[in-house]
């Protein structure tokens, strides 16, 4: 007996209004909360009775076979969780559609890199930004679920972030959308007013669910192995400093725009006393990178 009764469209999906009722009852989805704290799968009827607390075993088989196909999967050996199953969960436990937390501003590493006065993150919105507070220069804005929120220090919180606008630019910039897994579309430009501060950017949008992620096109390169081997060339493990304090990262006046017919952007990365010169195509692929001596003080 599958869980979703109305009619399926051409492709086999369902209604999402359908799909969304069926999980919109706490008894569906604290079995799904017991399916996922298991620590064996499959799990027998009986034990996951147990596990829901319920009284009604009629009522919990029907809530159960409610959940069955679309997101429980059952087999001989008893009941699993299906990967539709656990992404609910997920997003529960991430708080997407539960919290909406409040946190006081707090300091990050690092100093301005317009000014280098201090800097002060801030949430709001599911989102959380780091800004000079002195002069208000952006370091970047991007989205963090509630759950990464909890269990950790301020330091923790930072850390955390840097790593998921890290991972969210890493995918966006070989074209897999982070919300989706959808087409991901890439776009060079120097169009418009950017809450980033800066005029030449990267411009990410899903073809499918349209989620939209913008960043200083020196911002996919935290990925890249030839800028890791030049931080390594001087000792420095580009993964452990954060992507705001790198001032290529989070400004446009490192990047220059050779031509636009086709896309070629320049991205210079001072350090020490060498540049490495980038030179990306409109995908933001690496096309050619020099490395040239550079005097007096640069940024590192």
């Amino acid at each position: 007996m599958s869980g979703i009764t109305g009619p399926e469209r051409e492709d086999g999906t369902v209604e999402p209004a359908e799909a969304f009722s069926v999980v919109a009852n706490e008894t569906r989805l604290d079995i799904l909360e017991a399916l996922w704290r298991a620590e064996e799968r499959p799990i027998r009827f009986s034990d996951l009775f147990d596990a829901v607390e319920l009284t009604d075993s009629a009522q919990f088989n029907y809530h159960l076979q409610e959940l069955t196909d679309r997101f429980v999967v059952k087999t001989d050996e008893g009941y699993d969780l299906a990967h539709t199953g656990g992404q609910v969960i997920r997003a529960l436990r991430a708080g997407t559609y539960t919290r909406s937390p409040e946190i006081d501003p707090f300091g990050v590493e690092g100093a301005c890199t317009r000014c280098g006065g201090p800097l002060v993150a801030e949430y709001a919105d599911e989102q959380l930004s780091i800004d000079c507070s002195d002069c208000g220069k952006a370091h970047g804005k991007y989205d963090f679920p509630p759950g990464g929120l909890e269990d950790r220090t301020a330091a923790e919180v930072a850390m955390a972030f840097d790593e998921r606008v890290r991972h969210l630019h890493c995918l966006a910039a070989d074209g897999v959308c982070p919300a989706c897994s959808g087409r991901m579309h890439t776009e060079i430009t120097r169009e418009g007013e950017c809450c980033l501060d800066v005029a030449i950017r990267a411009e990410h949008v899903c073809e499918r669910c349209r989620h939209e992620l913008c960043s200083p096109v020196g911002l996919v390169l935290l990925d890249e192995a030839p800028v890791a081997a030049f931080y390594d060339d001087h000792g420095i493990s580009l993964s452990e400093r954060p992507y705001w304090t790198l001032p290529w990262c989070v400004d446009d006046e490192y990047t220059d725009v050779v031509s636009t017919d086709p896309w070629r952007v320049e991205v210079s990365i001072p350090l020490a006393d060498e540049r490495m010169q980038v030179t990306l195509d409109g995908d933001l692929a690496i096309v050619e990178t020099n490395r040239v001596a550079c005097t007096g003080s640069t940024a590192r």
